[in-house]
């Protein structure tokens, strides 16, 4: 059945593009393009190719009530990332109506599987794909909530995961904290762990998590809460937290009280140039670290509690 949606128009500088894309995701866009090209899919676009100045996002919501207040919303946050994105200029954006017949089925050409590590694949529900032996498929499509396996953020924790899980001992219990799309607390699951911990104070992440879940047949093994952080309990082998430098630093005590001996703190969501910020947080907590990793403008930071 045809749906209609609305589509947000946006100005934003070049360079801020990968952070304004993430929070119109956390309020529910289910799908961006940026000058015709599409962002978070499964093949990454080149940098290197992106042009300079200011471009045009659009940004499709589903349609219904309140479209004004979800604008007041973006406008909001497009306010609170001025302040990290040189150029940004806070407006309310145009909005339009759109058939889903326009844009929607179209994305499928721009979707392929895609390797992450050495087992892990993340692949669209319409794609045939035939695994190898040990692969560990995830089947995700884009759009809903933050998370497709390529941004830069995602396939690092992704790839921290795979490798924790060729360890020994593997990880049993996770937390994952800012679920998103539920993509990383998935392919723990899939990896092997026995129970996962997913928390989004987003509701349509929650929603699309589950239903992610559901999908990939782990939902006997992960729980998606909307529950704050500072409101679960338990101790986990690892702890997961995809989100914004400075989430990362306010969050630092109880991410930490959440981490069982042994386990490993993996920090995503960082820009380059906020390492040194996160790292000097952390330095007062008396964990093993820090390792980096980086993809593109993007750092991963894990670090382990003594056992």
């Amino acid at each position: 059945m045809s749906r209609n949606w609305a589509e947000m128009r946006i100005q934003v500088p070049a360079a801020g593009v990968d952070l304004v894309c993430h929070e119109l995701a956390e309020l529910g866009c289910d799908g961006v393009c940026v000058e015709e090209r599409k962002l978070d899919t499964f093949v990454a676009p080149d940098p290197d190719e992106m042009p300079a100045g200011d471009l045009v996002i659009k940004a499709y919501f589903p349609e219904g009530e309140g479209l004004e207040p979800l604008r007041r919303q973006v406008l909001d946050r497009l306010t609170w990332l001025a302040n990290l994105v040189p150029g940004l200029t806070p407006a309310l954006p145009e909005v339009s109506r759109v058939a889903q017949e326009d844009w929607a089925e179209g994305w499928k050409q721009h979707f392929s599987a895609v390797r992450i590590g050495r087992r892990l694949v993340v692949k669209p529900s319409w794609e045939a794909f035939s695994p190898a032996p040990g692969d560990v498929v995830v089947t995700l499509d884009p759009g809903m909530a933050f998370g497709t396996g390529t941004h830069g953020t995602t396939r690092l924790c992704l790839e921290a995961l795979d490798r924790l899980f060729d360890g020994a001992p593997a990880p049993q219990r996770i937390l994952d904290v800012g679920t998103g799309s539920g993509i990383l607390a998935i392919a723990a699951a899939a990896l092997g762990a026995g129970r996962v911990l997913a928390c989004d104070i987003e509701e349509a992440a929650v929603q699309c998590a589950r239903e992610n879940a559901l999908r990939n047949r782990v939902e006997d093994r992960v729980e998606v809460t909307g529950e704050p952080l500072e409101a679960l309990e338990g101790s986990f082998h690892a702890v997961i937290a995809n989100i914004l430098a400075e989430e990362n630093i306010r969050l630092a005590p109880e991410l930490i009280r959440r981490l069982a001996p042994g386990g490993t703190l993996i920090l995503s969501g960082i820009l380059v140039e906020k390492e040194p910020e996160v790292i000097e947080a952390f330095s007062r907590y008396g964990l093993s670290g820090p390792e980096v990793h980086r993809q593109q403008e993007w750092s991963c930071i894990l670090y382990r509690q003594e056992g």
